[in-house]
């Protein structure tokens, strides 16, 4: 078996070392020219930036010189000749001053009433120019530019109008600019940059031979516009050769080199800019990288199959020993785990005799508590009846005396109500499920629990919205329910700074939620699914069986109800029972 292994090792391995060679040298293509791309946008946006640039120098020179008097009054008076020559020599001096190519001004029918070289023989004047993009979307819209070789001069340029209204006479000037330097700048420095037109025609390109030939085949609808708007002049662009083959190409051949292709759009016109940079260096690094690591695998495998045959020799002597030690350890470990449940067991059964003898010391407190409210009552009962006849008898007539009968007998009325609701509280209720009102057993609950609140110092709010809702459960069992939640609630934030504890009740379609929220410190994450479990409590010994909430649940599921615990905002904690209301027509019918 091992001379087998031995011998599809090296196989295995020049595989291995293949393939990975191969991801290697993907992987090296597809970074370096991922950094190639990088490169090229960096000098496309550069390179927009410096078009715009160049551009913008000139934006405002139209609107600038429509506010020059003297070209003002050549559209006002554009028969007079002595007008006509003034508005020539400004515009000259503007055009001079500005390093504008030419500067001209057009009547509204699109005919040069005056330009900056009317002096040549290639002057504009008298020539119109209504059939220029740029006029018609000045005339409509105010302003307007369009990139066209000039049918006057033949020299190509990008052209920038403005509008104006002069003696309700519309008037527009034009500026031409020459782009030809950045055309130049791009040829000394090599640099494969290219701008296409709207049409997709190249009209600047550091590749001079590529000017004025489309960029990618010309569809009919621009072969049309081109031919009506004059933009190339003589030139024939439409049956030159596309340089591209398609619109999404990203690779081309330039002088036998493949170079990849990145574009920008410059939105400002529909141009779009192109740039490329030489794929060979990254197809070499791509090479380099798949050989080093082609013959690093090998190297790798060679050393590995001499270490796995010392390690062999080695595992051979040493794993009867490694055995025998794993066996003892294993049964050690056995044996701590059953040594750590009979301890943990101890200690659960010592906790639940604890508890449970708890538990009957409160039984016998809360049926001693029982007769004592028994027997408590019926006095109390006699003294109010005795405060209610002495006042009624007439005998007292001191308005201060028969205010504080009256205050004695609202306490005892109140102390009367609280022994009622604890009678009804002690007093064991059937499983049986009637029509309870929430709200009467929250009220209830809260006078239950009004004393313990105001030695916390806390005013327990509830102030519910809407008809209040009715469920089926049983009243004192919920009651029940209510007084140990809000006694939770309470106990929490005894020590709080600031207490505070409220219940909330809100209907949403055919249920109903009571929250008891508290700002204690609330229960922790890891600890909240255990709370509802018998005898667990985060209080401390001695202080509570951890029965409270384990019997709440289980009063609740009878109903039909649940009890979730969570954290509340701002923090501490907040208990909800939620339960199926009743129909108003259920209710009527109960």
């Amino acid at each position: 078996m091992t001379a087998r292994r031995h011998r599809a090792f090296w196989p295995c391995l020049v595989l291995v070392a293949v393939l990975a060679a191969g991801g290697a040298g993907l992987a090296a293509w597809q970074v370096a020219k991922a950094g190639l791309a990088e490169r090229v946008d960096r000098a496309l946006v550069l390179t927009a930036r410096t078009l715009e640039a160049e551009i913008e120098r000139y934006r405002y020179l139209p609107s600038v010189a429509l506010e020059d008097p003297r070209i003002r009054a050549a559209v006002t008076y554009p028969q007079s000749a002595e007008r006509i020559g003034t508005a020539n020599r400004a515009l000259e001096v503007a055009a001079r001053q500005s390093g504008a190519d030419e500067l001209y001004l057009l009547d509204e029918t699109g005919t040069a009433i005056a330009s900056s070289n009317w002096r040549d023989e290639t002057s504009f004047v008298g020539e119109n120019y209504a059939f220029r993009p740029y006029f018609s979307d000045a005339m409509a819209g105010g302003s307007g530019r369009f990139y066209a070789v000039g049918v006057t001069t033949g020299e190509p340029g990008y052209f920038m109008a403005s509008r104006v209204t002069v003696a309700e006479r519309p008037a527009v000037v034009v500026v031409k600019i020459d782009l030809r330097p950045l055309q130049e700048t791009w040829v000394d420095a090599g640099d494969m940059l290219t701008v296409a037109d709207g049409f997709g025609v190249i009209i600047l390109s550091g590749q001079p031979r590529w000017v004025y030939r489309p960029l990618v085949p010309l569809t009919e609808e621009a072969r049309a516009a081109i031919a009506a708007q004059r933009v190339f002049a003589g030139v024939p662009v439409a049956d030159r050769a596309p340089v591209l083959h398609e619109a999404g190409q990203t690779v081309m051949t330039v002088g036998g080199e493949g170079r990849l292709l990145r574009r920008q759009d410059l939105p400002g016109d529909g141009w779009v800019l192109l740039g490329s940079g030489a794929l060979t260096p990254a197809l070499r690094l791509a090479w380099g990288v798949a050989a080093a690591v082609l013959l690093s695998a090998l190297a790798l495998g060679a050393l590995a199959q001499t270490w796995w045959q010392r390690r062999r020799m080695v595992a051979m002597r040493l794993r009867q020993g490694a055995l025998l030690e794993a066996r003892v350890a294993e049964r050690t470990q056995a044996l701590a785990r059953e040594i750590e449940e009979r301890q943990r067991t101890e200690d659960d059964l010592r906790a639940a005799q604890d508890a449970l003898v708890h538990s009957e010391k409160m039984a016998a407190l809360g049926r001693m508590s029982a007769a004592i409210v028994h027997e408590i009552s019926q006095p109390l009962a006699a003294m109010e009846a005795t405060l209610a006849a002495t006042l009624l008898s007439g005998k007292v007539t001191d308005d201060f005396a028969v205010s504080r009968i009256e205050k004695a007998r609202s306490h005892i009325r109140r102390m009367l109500r609280t022994i009622r609701h604890l009678k009804s509280f002690s007093r064991k209720e059937g499983g049986e499920r009637r029509p309870v009102a929430v709200d009467t057993v929250v009220r209830s609950a809260l006078e239950l629990v009004g004393p313990r609140a105001g030695d916390c110092g806390v005013v327990i709010g509830f102030a519910p919205r809407g008809p209040g809702p009715v469920i089926l459960a049983g009243e004192v069992r919920l009651e029940q329910v209510l007084v140990n939640l809000l006694m939770n609630a309470l106990d929490a934030v005894a020590d709080r700074p600031a207490p505070a504890v409220r219940v909330e009740r809100r209907v949403s379609g055919g249920s109903v939620q009571i929250a008891v929220v508290d700002n204690g410190p609330g229960i922790p994450s890891s600890l909240m699914a255990r709370v509802t479990e018998p005898f667990f409590s985060t209080k401390q010994t001695g202080e509570s069986l951890g029965l409270g909430l384990s019997i709440s649940r289980t009063i609740v599921e009878e109903f039909g109800g649940r009890l979730t615990l969570s954290e509340a905002p701002g923090g501490g904690t907040r208990a909800v029972l939620t339960f199926d209301t009743m129909a108003g027509e259920r209710v009527a019918a109960e």
